[in-house]
């Protein structure tokens, strides 16, 4: 193997093009995800047979989301994808795919780390006649914190991957780099490289998120 005659330009550009997909589609993500798995909570314990009925609905469309390959979920939405940013490929291709593969995932992490609060300190707020607001901003999502954090840096080593997936169609990112050079030209080095970059990422992602975790657990 001949690392001398890598071309580190391009390494740079496809680590600057998976963090850029990380990062926008990581974030939408929390935008949309967040609030479906605090409503997803709240449907839940609703006696309400409106109410359940939209949780099923809810819950039924979120597990779809989550059982279908990303490579194929990627794929099918395609034309969605041209419609919304005008193009399925590259970064901006990659992100609205990412979001809607991603999403669904993060809401049921939302979901498990509210049902772990104490249900002593939500009836308390409800006792002091709290409203369903006060209580979701005030009570749960203070409580849940470590839980949504880890949600977050479970859903972002996740994305990783996705981004490495979304390189067989178009992605571009260390996934495009790693499979081209790679798999399709024999050239190991390219390879191995990217990896390696891929690695250090979720390493780092990974290592925040567990400080993170552990400075408001002991809060």
């Amino acid at each position: 193997m001949n690392f001398a005659d890598l071309n580190w330009q391009e390494m740079m550009d496809a680590t600057v093009a998976t963090l850029k997909m990380i990062v926008f589609s990581g974030l939408f993500t929390i935008i949309l995800g967040l609030p479906l798995g605090i409503l997803l909570y709240l449907c839940e314990r609703s006696n309400s047979i409106v109410i359940r009925v939209i949780y099923s609905v809810l819950s039924l469309l979120v597990n779809i989301l989550r059982s279908v390959p990303f490579i194929i979920l990627m794929v099918a939405l395609i034309p969605f994808t041209k419609e919304i940013v005008g193009t399925s490929i590259g970064v901006l291709g990659t992100i609205p795919p990412l979001v809607i593969g991603a999403a669904p995932f993060f809401a049921r992490l939302v979901e498990t780390a509210l049902r772990e609060v104490d249900r002593g300190v939500i009836e308390a707020a409800q006792g002091m006649g709290a409203s369903t607001n006060q209580i979701v901003m005030r009570v749960l999502l203070p409580e849940a914190r470590p839980g949504l954090i880890a949600g977050v840096t479970i859903t972002l080593v996740t994305l990783v991957s996705y981004t490495a997936m979304a390189g067989q169609v178009g992605g571009g990112g260390l996934g495009d780099l790693a499979i081209r050079y790679g798999y399709l030209r024999y050239e190991t080095e390219i390879m191995l490289i990217s990896i390696t970059f891929i690695v250090i990422l979720v390493q780092l992602l990974q290592m925040a998120g567990d400080r993170l975790v552990r400075h408001f657990t002991r809060k």
